[in-house]
């Protein structure tokens, strides 16, 4: 295997800015010919940001690779029929557009089944195809903010705080892959609705399932405290700020001989889980008293050998710079006629499959000649 799992499956991207994009990059880096489908100055994201290297801008770059670029006016009678061609001959299509543009432009199955029964048509919004919030304006920020997600992100005595970087978006892109390919797998036709809100309210699984049963609100816990596990949370250090992880007792045990605190293993309020949960406060503070007396490293080289979930924490140039980043092939270097794009790869390693990466397509790079829209 050296084309990808993928490879003879073609999807058509109706995609803008990070979400849709995100999904068909993905199935590309598996080896699927995913098209994008362009118009006027094509994806908004071509022009966000200011980083670029040639033709080829970085934002619109890191979601868009390996993929092929066709322009084309949905509304115009010549362009429609020319993209019904491509549908004929498709297996699926991914848009994330808002739900009156994928009715209007005729992108969802009901619109597409006439030219090809077995195409499988992908809705990935904000809200959904339907409900009193579907036709809403969405982007990610947006909807950290109404699944409460903001409202657990962050210090308790501080305002709200959205997630570092786009969750929604990409958990979205994610969730509507799967969607797609378990409708491809299944041999059938179909529309598939994905929207961003409901992806993030499935992601606070326990936490939802804690108020839905109990009715009990979860807190925002002071330096990112686990509302369950004690200790499981950021401390200081010396030089800095560690993550600390444990749940089960036996790992407690280590870590109290190993940080030189026998006496916590007999302490009958540091002893199980339930009491640690108890006593949150007294043995938060104990603990925090004995971590800033070594740096961040220090802690890592003593705990990690022994199997206690620590990390310190660093920045993302840290982890782009890591030895075992490469070793995972997560960064990859395209060429390019003005230089080298340098990207993250793709998460999905599949045994015997060759990774390959294009640069993204220019605008309207790509012309598939008529034989191949040929069912």
């Amino acid at each position: 295997m050296t084309a990808g799992p993928l490879a003879g499956i073609r999807i058509i991207e109706v995609c803008h800015m990070l979400a849709g994009p995100y999904c068909g990059m993905l199935l590309a880096d598996l080896g699927a010919e995913v098209i994008k489908i362009e118009n006027g100055d094509g994806d908004i994201a071509r022009r966000t940001g200011s980083h670029s290297v040639g033709a080829h801008n970085v934002y619109f770059a890191s979601l868009n690779r390996n993929k092929k670029s066709i322009r084309l006016d949905l509304k115009h009678p010549s362009d429609r029929r020319r993209f019904e061609e491509l549908v004929a001959v498709s297996d699926a299509l991914i848009t994330n557009l808002r739900p009156q543009a994928i009715r209007s432009l005729g992108l969802t199955y009901e619109a597409l089944r006439h030219v090809n029964e077995r195409i499988v048509c992908v809705a990935l919004t904000g809200f959904g195809l339907n409900g009193p919030f579907s036709e809403y304006p969405a982007y990610d920020y947006i909807i950290q903010a109404m699944t409460g997600v903001m409202m657990l992100t962050g210090r308790p005595d501080a305002p709200p705080e959205r997630a570092g970087y786009s969750i929604a978006d990409n958990t979205g892109g994610m969730t509507a892959a799967i969607g797609l390919l378990a409708k491809i797998i299944e041999g059938r036709g179909g529309q598939v609705d994905v929207a961003l809100y409901d992806t993030l309210l499935s992601q606070l699984n326990y936490l939802a399932g804690m108020y839905l049963t109990t009715g009990e609100h979860p807190e925002r816990m002071p330096d990112g405290a686990h509302p369950f596990f004690v200790p499981a949370q950021i401390f200081r250090t010396r030089d800095g700020h560690m993550a600390l992880f444990i749940t089960h007792d036996s790992f407690w045990r280590i870590f109290a001989e190993r940080i030189g605190r026998p006496d916590w293993i007999r302490d009958p309020a540091f002893a199980t889980m339930e009491a640690r949960s108890r006593n949150r406060e007294r043995v938060l503070t104990e603990i925090q008293s004995e971590l800033v007396k070594k740096t961040s490293d220090e802690w890592v080289e003593l705990f990690r050998p022994e199997g206690v979930v620590v990390a310190a924490v660093g920045t993302m140039a840290d982890a782009l710079g890591q030895e075992h980043t490469a070793a995972r092939n997560m960064i990859v270097s395209i060429p390019t006629d003005a230089g080298m794009l340098r990207l993250v790869g793709n998460p999905i390693k599949i045994a015997g499959m060759t990774e390959s990466f294009r640069p993204p397509p220019l605008l309207g790079e790509h012309e598939i000649p008529r034989e191949r829209l040929r069912p």
